[in-house]
């Protein structure tokens, strides 16, 4: 058996970015939904699963932990979609996309991680959650929904799992390709301008976060929800 750490949403943005900074030190199971997108050379085990497809994650991860004789020590829930729509023009196949891959699919990869099979072995526990949750904002009601339950999930299985690490970090504004559209607004751009105490945040400033909560100098941090954000919440 060997042991792995697993990212979701490892094709693209954060989730690229945290398994190209692990990879170099951990043997690492790259989620996606698509495996094409994943530009590993090879070096690391890819599991290809649509997290929308939340009743399937379970035989899918299963399988594929049975079939590659792997273990998972850590967990980084880094998928994630965002729609942006006033609840008057909610639409509720749309909503249940965002709570699927946000928060349910979360849940059911860690359910499939407590099973016989990787028993024992896991030791860390990671969400990328979202400043959303703490904050309101115009048209994000579902993906604030989204991730609220996420971190309110993460609380729950801290005290559950001890000692099993459980913790979030919450981003601010980044730039990604799911963000990409903010970024690109001026009007957008000179709010957050006025929001941010210090910069506007870069992907590595999650990326920081990440590996710090996954190493042993966070060995005394668990049930924490960790704002990233150049001060914006703070404001």
């Amino acid at each position: 058996m060997k042991t792995y750490t697993l990212i979701t949403g490892a094709s693209s943005g954060i989730g690229a970015a945290i398994a190209r900074r692990l990879g170099g030190e951990r043997s690492l199971i790259l989620g996606c939904r698509d495996a094409a997108k994943v530009n590993d050379e090879g070096r690391h085990l890819v599991w290809a699963h649509d997290l929308n497809d939340v009743a399937g994650i379970s035989a899918s991860l299963g399988s594929f932990l049975e079939t590659h004789q792997a273990t998972v020590d850590c967990f980084v829930h880094s998928a994630g979609v965002v729609k942006v729509m006033p609840a008057r023009l909610s639409d509720f196949a749309a909503v249940q996309e965002v709570m699927n891959v946000n928060v349910l699919s979360a849940f059911q990869v860690v359910a499939t991680l407590l099973k016989k099979h990787n028993k024992g072995v896991l030791r860390n526990l990671l969400f990328i959650s979202s400043t959303y949750s703490i904050k309101g904002v115009k048209g994000q009601a579902a993906y604030a929904a989204s991730k609220g339950a996420l971190d309110a999930m993460m609380q729950s299985l801290a005290v559950e799992l001890a000692p099993i690490r459980v913790n979030s970090v919450l981003p601010g504004g980044v730039r990604t390709p799911m963000s990409e559209r903010a970024f690109t607004d001026p009007k957008h751009l000179e709010k957050m301008k006025e929001e941010y105490l210090l910069r506007f945040g870069e992907v590595e400033d999650i990326v920081n976060a990440v590996e710090f909560l996954l190493s042993e100098k966070a060995a005394w941090i668990t049930g924490q929800r960790f704002v990233v954000d150049g001060g914006q919440t703070a404001h």
